[in-house]
């Protein structure tokens, strides 16, 4: 065997190494791929039970102070009276847009 179909043995050979390592790396690139869009449905999950839980404590929050009792009337009355002020503020800015 000559000089030149050893230097070509190799070459080939490392060609055929390339490839292999290519197709290593195609999958390995497809199985991270995947990951990060099984996180993203995972975080988009999250996401949505996290505004769920933040909307239900606002109602919490809202039903809490209008929670009417003997001895607290007086202070129902008055939160009652600022969530409507807050209200009107609210249309108020809004008619203005």
């Amino acid at each position: 065997m000559g000089a030149n179909e050893q230097t070509i043995n190799t070459f080939a050979t490392r060609v055929r190494q390339m490839i292999l390592r290519f197709e290593e790396m195609k999958k390995e690139n497809a199985d991270l791929y995947l990951m990060v869009e099984e996180r993203d449905a995972k975080i988009k999950e999250i996401e949505g039970e996290l505004v769920k839980l933040r909307d239900e404590y606002d109602l919490l929050k809202t039903a809490k102070m209008l929670e009417v009792t003997d001895k607290d009337v007086d202070g129902a009355k008055k939160r009652m009276a600022k969530l409507v002020r807050d209200v009107n503020k609210c249309i108020t800015l809004l008619s203005e847009q």
